[in-house]
């Protein structure tokens, strides 16, 4: 199966009140641990790319990694540009081969935020790329440009509201209260947020920040509106502790596949264990 945008399955992740996971591709063994969780429990998925992982692993790889996926799977796949700077960037993405951008303009102005996303989604809609938006800033670390939590800022429903209306984003990530990166405490999501957006507009709401985010709250989120949560650092820190595992109990090990192997087993485990807590498995 081919690559599809996020609006091949999110429509349908809102009509039916479940997410769909975002898990962030960093190497081969990312995509092929998200893809073997995703297959066994037969669920749509979002493979996230950030700007530095992109460098890391380069455009040509990634894109082939990411259809290697889809044609082996079967299974909707989306291609997506995470936390996307610039319109040079996603549209560099979208011709290599991205079947969905996220533009993060949440550090312009409001009215900036809107100029610009709104020229993203003109070319992309174009392509048959879905968007992603994002308004107010989320705290933690990411691609390691730190924001410290007590400055980021909420989104505010209506602007929220405005900001879908005059974009025509297929998805939008708000703010409120949920972080990048290692939480040091239980975060404080604004509930009330969520539910006031996901009721005035029909695109999916994004929870970024979903790693370390109490089951609960999850759940609670996404009774509230929530149809794509995004998950990267937890499949990072299960695969470290795993390679660190295999090398402390043997430091004559240095075949790289007996410590990657245990690794892409650590995060199947992960990404597993988020598909069957946002309730998209059975859903592909």
């Amino acid at each position: 199966m081919p690559l599809v945008s996020m609006n091949a399955f999110l429509p349908q992740a809102k009509a039916g009140k479940y997410a769909v996971g975002q898990f962030n591709m960093n190497n081969l063994e990312f995509a092929q641990a998200i893809t073997e969780a995703a297959m066994e429990l037969k669920s749509p998925l979002i493979f996230g790319v950030s700007e530095g992982a992109l460098k890391y692993m380069g455009i040509e790889y990634t894109v082939a990694l990411a259809k290697a996926s889809a044609e082996k799977s079967g299974l909707p796949i989306a291609l997506h540009l995470d936390h996307g700077s610039s319109f040079d960037v996603a549209m560099k993405c979208i011709r290599a081969g991205f079947s969905s951008v996220m533009f993060d303009g949440s550090h312009h102005s409001f009215e900036d935020n809107i100029r610009l996303t709104k020229e993203i989604v003109k070319a992309a809609r174009a392509m048959g790329v879905s968007v992603e938006g994002e308004l107010g800033t989320i705290g933690g670390t990411e691609d390691d440009v730190s924001l410290d939590e007590a400055h980021a800022a909420l989104a505010k429903p209506e602007e929220a509201i405005r900001f879908y209306e005059e974009t025509g984003v297929d998805a939008l990530a708000i703010a409120v209260g949920t972080a990048h990166g290692v939480y040091a405490g239980e975060p404080k999501i604004h509930y009330d947020i969520i539910e006031k957006v996901a009721a005035a507009i029909p695109v999916s709401i994004v929870l970024h920040g979903g790693s370390g985010v109490p089951d609960e709250m999850i759940q609670k989120s996404i009774a509230a509106g929530v149809t794509k949560i995004n998950v990267n650092t937890e499949n990072q820190v299960a695969a470290t502790a795993a390679i660190r595992e295999v090398l402390n109990k043997d430091a004559k090990v240095y075949d790289p596949r007996k410590y990657l192997v245990p690794a892409r087993k650590a995060m199947v485990d992960v990404v597993k264990s988020k598909i069957e807590l946002f309730g998209s498995a059975g859903k592909a």
